[in-house]
């Protein structure tokens, strides 16, 4: 029986048996207990499943990783202690020190600074791309090296939308992977891997978590890239791991290689587990994902239209917006509403925008998005201060940008919130 996303979202990954309990429980152990060596030892090979360390896997942390499977519509999943523990992972498994990657260039800032110092640093190069370029200028970027395309759904903080089925199709044209971060859509609005994506990551911290009270990511594997059709360009998981006696991922495993992969060497060797308390509250954000997405969109196109029709602002992207240039984009991947978040600015600048955000009373000024609580971002001031003006421009990001995320509280208390610090900021200038 097919089911649709609102049951996956309370019911996917976890089904209780007669006398077990109906929540999810918190396994919160570290190791586990079996009765011969030999039982341990075939888990030690991965010739037999099971748990025998949490580091590697977990039961609670295993029903919520399925349960975004089913969500996403993935093979497997695999939790971790963060998005960008998510993000690195899922390109480390298939690069290397003498490797090359393309990512688009408008993505979020720590995820920038991962890909354009820490990668380079162990030897991988990227090349950051306009995700507006036309196919010839993407089909120029590529090397006898690339091993994979990454993009962001709607990149963080610009909210520019990914046109997923380009990209997919010029990647997979050269025998690569598209990996989509799908943190801000959810899939609840975007299911990356029905446009063509391969691997799909999330921050779980935002939308999915949705209260602002635990740190997690995930990989979600769709199990349609043909690694051995391109196995001379990922002999990681085409050829013997000596580190598990000579083991094949593909030969073993099929649609699961890469997850695998990523679960018994990279977690075994690099940690960055989900802790199964976490993994827990992340299942309850989970049940209730499909009811607060859309109350997030509802609440932000009012908030954005209000902004668009203030004269008082320079600029405002939200794709649901009728005259927004990402509208035709937004229309075929995410028709029933891209997310909580959007960005503008103010007229007045730098100084004008502090002096607003500064007057905001219900709205907070917060490092986090997309919970249940509405909050600001100057980006140039704070997640991307460490850009110089020319390489926020460069990475699409306006340094007059504000990040606003969306929360679920009553849409009219939030605009009378914006309306009294934009008023509060003009006396200020005064």
């Amino acid at each position: 029986m097919k089911k649709n996303i609102g049951t996956l979202c309370v019911q996917a990954g976890y089904q209780p048996g007669k006398g077990e309990p109906r929540q999810m429980p918190i396994v919160q152990s570290t190791t586990f207990k079996y009765e011969t060596s030999l039982q341990m030892g075939k888990l030690f090979d991965l010739e037999d499943t099971g748990y025998f360390y949490t580091r590697l896997q977990n039961p609670t942390n295993d029903h919520v990783a399925a349960r975004i499977a089913a969500l996403e519509g993935g093979v497997g999943a695999m939790l971790t202690s963060s998005g960008q523990a998510a993000n690195f992972y899922a390109c480390f498994n298939i690069c290397e020190a003498g490797d090359h990657m393309i990512t688009t260039n408008s993505i979020y800032g720590g995820t920038y600074n991962l890909f354009g110092t820490t990668l380079r640093k162990l030897g991988i190069e990227v090349t950051f791309i306009d995700q507006n370029a036309s196919e010839e200028e993407i089909n120029a970027a590529f090397r006898p090296n690339t091993k994979l395309v990454f993009g962001e759904t709607l990149s963080n903080p610009s909210v520019q939308v990914l046109d997923i089925e380009k990209f997919a199709r010029i990647a997979h044209a050269h025998g690569v992977p598209l990996i989509v971060d799908n943190t801000f859509a959810t899939p609840i609005n975007c299911r990356p891997f029905e446009f063509g994506a391969d691997i799909v990551t999330h921050s779980t911290t935002k939308y999915m978590d949705g209260h602002g009270v635990c740190v997690g990511g995930v990989i979600v594997d769709s199990g349609n890239f043909d690694w051995a059709a391109h196995a001379e360009r990922f002999p990681g998981l085409t050829t013997p791991d000596e580190s598990y006696h000579g083991l094949v991922y593909t030969e073993r495993f099929g649609k699961m290689a890469y997850i695998t992969k990523a679960t018994s060497q990279l977690m075994r060797d690099l940690g960055s587990i989900q802790s199964p308390q976490h993994a827990f509250y992340l299942g309850l954000g989970l049940q209730t994902l499909h009811l607060r997405v859309p109350r997030h969109c509802e609440n932000a196109r009012r908030i954005a239209q209000y902004l668009h029709d203030d004269p008082r602002v320079a600029w405002i992207n939200y794709p649901d917006l009728e005259d927004d240039s990402q509208h035709a984009l937004q229309q075929k991947y995410l028709p029933n509403g891209t997310c909580g978040v959007m960005a503008f600015a103010l007229k007045g600048g730098r100084d004008f925008s502090i002096r607003f955000m500064d007057s905001l009373k219900l709205i907070g000024i917060a490092t986090h998005v997309a919970d249940c609580h509405s909050c600001v971002l100057h980006p140039a001031s704070h997640t991307h201060r460490q850009l110089t003006d020319e390489q926020l421009i460069e990475a699409g990001i306006s340094p007059d940008l504000i990040r606003l995320s969306v929360g679920i509280e009553d849409a009219d208390d939030l605009i009378e919130d914006i309306r009294q610090a934009i008023e509060m900021a003009e006396k200020g200038n005064a």
